[in-house]
């Protein structure tokens, strides 16, 4: 039996299951979809299938991680 892929809506949050990380939708190019960390940064291309929904809280555990990151001068 095959399972759906997944098709994520425009600035929705997901995991991306090959890179785990979190990102927010920025776009579609061809076969990928672009990504951008929860915190802000360099989108990256992710393919459809590894992608899932993420539920509120861990986005917000995400964003949260990235302000924090940001505090201690890990991030721009």
């Amino acid at each position: 039996m095959t399972r759906a892929t997944y098709r994520p809506k425009l600035h929705e949050l997901v995991e991306d299951a090959g890179s785990r990380r979190i990102g927010k939708v920025m776009g579609f190019e061809g076969p990928y979809v672009q990504l951008r960390p929860v915190g802000g940064g360099v989108e990256w291309d992710a393919r459809p299938e590894n992608l899932k929904p993420v539920r509120t809280s861990e986005g917000l555990g995400a964003a949260v991680a990235a302000a924090n990151a940001r505090s201690r001068g890990e991030l721009p």
